[in-house]
């Protein structure tokens, strides 16, 4: 079945040095989007609970802008970014979400995205 590709913004209070930080690093999103990660290179495992692992591959990356993965399990042209937006009217940030999802599931992964952003803004203080 073929995915769609969906958006979704989420505004954060703190600087894009901070949210870079939470969405680009192996330690910062140990802190909300997985219980554990291992990076080798372009190689990320996260790992949830004890026995749930996926891979993905690191496939395009703006240093301070954004990352853009592929699950290793998923079509070759899904993939899932995150990129810091700028408003310049407002002066915030926003955490941009872009990922694929089949027809009948678009609603719970946007469900997903939101639970897992509201735990980096507890996480974050963001």
């Amino acid at each position: 079945m073929n995915k769609e590709k969906i958006h979704i913004e989420y505004p954060l209070k703190g600087s894009a040095a901070m949210i870079w930080k939470y969405i680009a690093t192996e330690s910062g999103l140990s802190g909300w989007f997985a219980d554990n990660i291992k990076v080798d290179g372009k190689n990320f495992k996260f790992y949830w609970g004890k026995v749930e692992c996926r891979t993905a591959t690191l496939i395009a990356q703006r240093n301070g802008v954004y990352v853009r993965l592929r699950w290793d399990d998923e079509e070759p042209n899904t993939f899932f970014e995150m990129r810091i937006l700028f408003n310049e009217m407002t002066r915030e940030h926003t955490l941009e979400i872009i990922d694929f999802a089949s027809p009948d599931e678009i609603d719970d992964q946007k469900d997903l995205w939101d639970s897992q952003i509201e735990h980096l803004k507890r996480q974050s203080g963001m």
